[in-house]
Formats: structure tokens, C-alpha cells, sequence
């Protein structure tokens, strides 16, 4: 491919049963925004398949954000917008959100990436909102497979600050915003998809 779009096949693999999950949690019409959005694959399948989803996709990378707007510009519907320059920590958009999502960050990012997203997830969701997060966790302190171990070793190698987090911890952070977990399943290559509701 000679353009800005840039392809994951995990993306490839993964959309299709996370928008079977997003479909049952998410109203015909909600308004998403969608934080590290990176290739911008997702938020296309998402966009096209939803038209009533208005999606914004975010990603602080300029590579990424060119990825997502060329995608958009060559098959994106009008409800996927252009995406943003944006990252947990900035100022997200006004307005007020049917759902947050992210789908493969917590792991390679701080803790207080983690700890900002519940805060600000609380603050930005509409009443019954939906916090939505995909990716590898440990449950009970344990990796759920070899291969999530040999994952989270390479990460902590890379900066000791990533790693795969405790579902236990990160659930505990966001009850004390106010968010309430609803959901937890489990998806194809030892991940999890997992969802939040604001009451």
C-alpha cells in the first residue's frame, strides 16, 4: 500500500468479534470516542457497519492520525470524523459521549494513563454510558496464558512502566469513579474485552 493507511492484522482479526460486543452494549445511536485509535481500521469497520454510531477517532501519533484520515477519506461513511489530536491526558471534547473506547492501551502505556482514562471516562460519559477497553489482562494476579507472560515480560523489557494489568486493579480504579463493571469477555487470542457503565 503506497498511501498514508496503514494495516494491522490484528486489527483484521479482532474487528469483527468486537463489534459483535460493542453491538450489545452500545444504543443504534451513540456518539463514541475512540482514544489511541492508531491504524484507524476499527473505527472504519466500526463506522460502516454502525451508521448510527457517530465515531471520533483520536491518536496523539501524527502516523497514525494520516492513517485514519486516508482511510476515511477512501472508504470512511460521514458518521467516522476526522481524527483528533488527542491523548488521555489532553482536553478531550466537549458534549458528552455514549461511549469511551480503547482497544490495545493500557498495556503499553504508565499507570496514570490508566488512572486518568476512569477519571476522565467518569467525567465525559453520558449517564448510562459505556466505558469500553480490549486487551490482555491477568486475572487474579495470573497470566491467563504462557504466550500473555512471554507478552508482558517483552513489554516491561521495552519500559519498565508497561506491563499487563490486574483486571482486579483496574476495575478497583474505576469503581472509585463511579463506574460500575458490567461485562467481561472473552475474546479470541487470550484477551478480554471489558465494559464499564456509568450510572
Amino acid at each position: 500500500m503506497t498511501d498514508a493507511r496503514l494495516q494491522s492484522p490484528a486489527a483484521s482479526r479482532n474487528r469483527v468479534p468486537l463489534l459483535e460486543v460493542l453491538a450489545g452494549l452500545l444504543p443504534e445511536r451513540a456518539r463514541v470516542l475512540e482514544l489511541a485509535a492508531g491504524s484507524g481500521e476499527h473505527a472504519l469497520h466500526f463506522a460502516r457497519a454502525m451508521p448510527g454510531w457517530d465515531w471520533l477517532p483520536s491518536d496523539p501519533q501524527p502516523r497514525a492520525r494520516a492513517s485514519i484520515a486516508a482511510w476515511r477519506d477512501a472508504l470512511g461513511p460521514p458518521n467516522l470524523r476526522s481524527p483528533l489530536d488527542l491523548d488521555v491526558f489532553g482536553d478531550w471534547p466537549e458534549g458528552g459521549f455514549e461511549a469511551v473506547v480503547a482497544i490495545n492501551l493500557l498495556h503499553i502505556a504508565p499507570w496514570d494513563v490508566t488512572a486518568t482514562l476512569m477519571a476522565r471516562a467518569a467525567r465525559y460519559l453520558e449517564p448510562e454510558g459505556v466505558l469500553f477497553l480490549y486487551g490482555p489482562y491477568r486475572r487474579g494476579g495470573r497470566h491467563t496464558s504462557d504466550s500473555n507472560a512471554a507478552f508482558d515480560a517483552d513489554l516491561r523489557a521495552r519500559d519498565p512502566r508497561w506491563g499487563i494489568r490486574d483486571l482486579e486493579a483496574v476495575t478497583a480504579e474505576a469503581e472509585g469513579h463511579g463506574l460500575r463493571l458490567e461485562r467481561v469477555v472473552q475474546m479470541p487470542a487470550n484477551n478480554l474485552s471489558l465494559a464499564w457503565r456509568r450510572p
